[in-house]
């Protein structure tokens, strides 16, 4: 079965790294920092729990495990309209409209979307289809809206993708990255944790050079254990 594609973008998304990384050894699959779940949206078959400390993110994910394909169909094509809707559909076009940010947008729409040179990258025709097409295969999800260390202490595969040490794009940061590295290191199971070049919470090693949002390259380190 074809791996699904990702419901929204977000800053620091990894959709696109997820293949990169070791695959799930275990079923339950748990990313304890969710945005947008790219490395779960690649194993959407696992038993996924999302865990998302920001509201608005959170609410979205609960929605997104819940909605009916005909719901998500009846979302207005025209992005301008997402302000009459529900704050969970307004956030999802938000996040379309504005790429690679932590909290959707509420600004009028760029160029560039209303161009529709770009139809996969931008909310539209397209986008609905796909995310009508995806939603039925996440109703197995679980989404816990809290912080990082309200994920159950279980065997899993934990994929850990923090707000990086020093990043200023995250308003939910992390208070305590030793805390963090200890907690980390006492999960049960596979456990994958994400930084950047810097970063020495954990020992770390070089994963892979990869392209920012802005065009600009971040070195990505991880620190892993089977």
């Amino acid at each position: 079965m074809k791996p699904l594609r990702p419901f929204f973008s977000f800053f620091g998304g990894k959709w696109t790294l997820a293949t990169r990384y070791p695959a799930p050894t275990h079923r339950m699959l748990i990313e304890p920092f969710a945005g947008s779940a790219g490395y779960a949206t690649r194993y959407a078959h696992h038993d996924v729990i999302l865990v998302e400390r920001e509201p608005v993110v959170a609410a979205l994910w609960r929605w997104l495990i819940s909605v009916s394909v005909e719901e998500v169909m009846r979302l207005p094509l025209d992005p301008e309209k997402r302000f009459e809707l529900a704050p969970e559909p307004r956030s999802l076009i938000g996040f379309w409209c504005g790429r690679g940010r932590t909290q959707p947008a509420n600004t009028t729409t760029s160029a560039w979307l209303l161009s529709g040179k770009w139809p996969s990258s931008f909310w539209g025709a397209y986008a609905r289809q796909r995310i009508a097409d995806q939603v039925p295969r996440i109703r197995h999800w679980r989404l816990i809206e809290g912080d990082y260390s309200d994920a159950p202490d279980v065997e899993a595969t934990w994929f850990v993708d923090p707000p990086y040490i020093g990043s200023r794009h995250y308003r939910a940061r992390v208070g305590n990255y030793d805390h963090l590295a200890a907690w980390s290191q006492s999960r049960r199971g596979q456990v994958i944790v994400c930084e950047q070049k810097g970063a020495t919470w954990l020992p770390f090693v070089h994963f892979r050079d990869a392209k920012s949002i802005n065009r600009g390259v971040n070195t990505e380190v991880v620190w892993s254990r089977s």
